[in-house]
């Protein structure tokens, strides 16, 4: 019987409080020393009066960062607000096969999107990481940083050359301690040294694990090399042709930001404290200063397994920074947060009984996200039947084998010719010459999704509307891919192997452009990977959310350090640009406090 060989496509706690410390409640935070910075976002009650120096809202992955350069500074004290439980002993965390066992589990938050009317009105899961760490905790491990154009054009939108590659790549480097393999076979060819950095903080590393189809796929960039060049190292900023996937592990294990940045050489820092399982529902307005000042969190208790309805005679309770509150909480979370604040769109918040307090219309506004989509052709394989137990046990006696790899060995990326008749009617959606528009595994960038509330309850989950294929040029796109896909397997190296020239969900018989279209529709989702909710924009600029030095326009002592400021999305996975722009965030705060 010939098996389904199947290609998938992305389309473009415990701690010791005033000691330092996670803590699983605000009543163990109580008595610490003043805090000059505050990250939060969580389920719990207790009145803090203690003033943090800054408030992080969310040990997400970008929370983590910022908390770790700023507590470097011992006269800065640091509160983290974490709503997830911690990853402590958390074993689907540290397994990297064990990676999509994660979602709709306790450790994510389980949104969904509303009806897709450019998938045919289907819903679609979106998981976001609800644990310390967010979603590198969760993530499928790809470490893909985007091209040097998708960060140029971040400076030239925002006017800022801090955001441009060669100002960030130092930021990139920071953040990355690049593996060798756990059983010491040679990486020689698979990867540019020069690119990387050795000794820093979240572990980068290349297979660990050969699967049967990678010489298969090498054969064929060497056969069909103008299509499919070798790139040496897909993370050097032109990130073009076939080549090794690079993924956040090190020593056969996941690396995340809670155990990178917040692990056992940082968490006992006096200056430091991490509350988990604490919800935040709002930031308020000192209201100190000519300018709205937003060093006030508000949250109150919820009870996880327990269902209620919050109501309005509900105690709420407060805590404050001296310098900052930095948010967090990713492009679903710190949109949320915001809106139920009363800072977004004022007309719309009215709408739900929401008082606005700073019209801001871009909050929630500029989602963008990429769409995926799963092609499958018959193939007559001959492969070894996975015995997942005896496959586990090797991961746990010396972290190798098939558990210690990410989902896939090599990926391809590609563009549509710039001379497509579909570009002499609409704008080419990629940030310049070197960034794909799709990879054999991710496929079309869009923009124009967006978060918004459903009702004035903190604790409702948000409408999020990914709006995916609703443009002509990602669908364009999409058929360009499975163009491209079509002629990967034609190579002669899967001769005898593959079985069928159309993948199965486009049979021979499928021949008009409308029937193709609405496959592609019933074929896709998404791959999680959301931004711009909160974007950057010029200084002094009316639209957008944040100056370029992340700062929320028209308040004070408000900060947003995560993947919603980036104005465009990546070409690549988001967790590798998230990481750089935390680092870079801390840098920015420093300056302003040092």
């Amino acid at each position: 019987m010939p098996t389904l060989l199947a290609l998938t496509l992305l389309i473009t706690i415990q701690l010791q409080i005033g000691q330092g410390a996670i803590h699983q409640s605000f009543s163990e935070a109580a008595t610490a020393l003043p805090y000059d910075f505050v990250i939060a976002g969580g389920e719990n009650k207790f009145y803090v009066k203690s003033l943090f120096h800054i408030n992080i809202i969310s040990g997400g992955t970008a929370g983590s960062v910022i908390a770790n350069r700023l507590t470097e500074n011992p006269k800065f004290r640091v509160l983290v607000i974490e709503a997830g439980p911690s990853n402590e002993g958390v074993l689907n965390i540290e397994v990297p096969g064990l990676s999509y066992s994660l979602r709709n589990s306790p450790f994510d938050w389980n949104y969904t999107t509303v009806p897709q009317s450019g998938l045919n009105g289907r819903t679609l899961s979106y998981p976001s990481g609800h644990v310390l760490g967010g979603s590198s905790s969760i993530s499928a491990l790809a470490y893909t940083r985007g091209s040097s154009d998708d960060y140029n054009r971040w400076a030239a939108v925002t006017g800022d050359e801090g955001w441009s590659w060669d100002q960030m790549l130092p930021f990139i480097l920071k953040n990355e301690h690049f593996y060798f393999p756990v059983d010491g076979h040679s990486i020689v060819g698979q990867f540019d040294p020069k690119f990387h950095n050795f000794t820093g903080m979240s572990s980068v590393s290349l297979s660990e694990f050969e699967r049967p189809l990678d010489s298969l796929y090498l054969q064929t960039s060497q056969y069909l090399n103008d299509e499919f060049p070798f790139d040496l190292d897909v993370n050097d900023g032109i990130p073009l042709g076939l080549g090794w996937v690079q993924c956040t592990i090190g020593n056969g294990t996941r690396s995340i930001a809670a155990t990178s940045y917040l692990g056992p050489r940082f968490i006992n820092r006096p200056n430091l404290d991490v509350v988990v399982n604490t919800h935040i529902s709002r930031v308020l307005d000192t209201g100190h200063g000519r300018k709205i000042d937003l060093r006030t969190i508000e949250f109150f208790v919820l009870l996880y397994l327990i269902v209620f309805y919050v109501g309005e005679n509900q105690t709420r309770h407060t805590v404050t920074a001296r310098k900052e509150v930095i948010l967090s909480l990713g492009s679903i979370g710190t949109p949320h947060i915001l809106m139920n604040s009363g800072i977004g769109d004022g007309h719309d918040l009215k709408k739900i009984g929401i008082k606005p307090v700073l019209h801001l219309p871009s909050v929630g506004k500029n989602l963008s996200d990429y769409t995926y989509m799963t092609l499958s052709w018959s193939a007559d394989l001959t492969a070894k039947p996975e015995n997942t137990t005896d496959e586990l046990e090797q991961w746990t006696r010396d972290h190798s084998g098939p558990f210690a790899n990410g989902i896939v060995n090599l990926m391809a990326w590609s563009r549509v010719p710039t001379t497509a008749s579909n570009f002499t009617l609409f704008a080419d959606p990629a940030s310049g010459p070197y960034s794909p528009h799709y990879q054999f595994i991710l496929v079309i960038r869009i923009t124009g999704g967006s978060v918004s509330l459903k009702s004035s309850d903190p604790f409702d989950m948000p409408l999020i509307d990914p709006a995916l294929l609703m443009s002509e040029t990602d669908v364009f796109i999409a058929k360009d891919a499975i163009s491209s896909v079509k002629m990967f397997f034609s190579g002669p190296a899967w001769h005898n192997i593959v079985l069928d020239k159309q993948p199965l969900e486009l049979s021979s018989t499928v021949t008009e452009e409308d029937t193709v279209d609405q496959i592609i529709r019933n074929i896709s989702g998404t791959r999680f990977h959301a931004v711009g909710t909160a974007a950057m924009s010029p200084r002094g600029t009316p639209y957008g959310m944040v100056e370029p030095d992340l700062l929320l326009k028209g308040a004070e002592a408000l900060r947003i350090v995560d993947a919603s400021i980036m104005p465009f999305i990546p070409a690549g996975n988001t967790l590798a640009a998230t990481y750089a722009i935390a680092e870079r965030g801390a840098e920015l705060i420093k300056q302003k406090w040092v």
